[in-house]
């Protein structure tokens, strides 16, 4: 069974840093290029971040680059999401999704809430 499973979301003050973490289970995970996508409340879903197979190339957000970061562990089937310098804007709901030329799968999302 596909499966993945995000953690790591929460509150946190502007200028403090989080980071999310999403296992993946039921597909070849070092097979896939992994993406993190966000969505606040009445926005649409916005891309944050990709990283290719291999981990070898990443892409971000003109919104987060410089301040997030994407990495990914092929051994341990994890992609994460370092955060910092977080701002208020940055608040939403965000989703792992794995996707290679045939299959793209969805995790749940987990919330990170930026604020004073």
């Amino acid at each position: 069974q596909v499966q993945l499973a995000e953690s790591g979301g929460g509150l946190v003050q502007p200028g403090g840093s989080l980071r999310l973490s999403c296992v993946a289970s039921g597909f070849t995970f070092g097979s896939y290029r992994m993406r993190w996508y966000r969505q606040a409340p009445g926005k649409g879903r916005e891309l944050v971040a990709s990283i290719t197979s291999d981990g070898g190339s990443t892409n971000y957000a003109d919104s987060v680059k410089g301040r997030f970061t994407i990495s990914r562990d092929n051994a341990k089937n994890t992609v994460y999401l370092q955060m910092n310098s977080l701002k208020p804007e940055d608040t939403a709901t965000y989703v792992c999704n794995a996707l290679n030329s045939w299959y793209t799968y969805w995790g749940q999302g987990t919330q990170v809430n930026v604020s004073s």
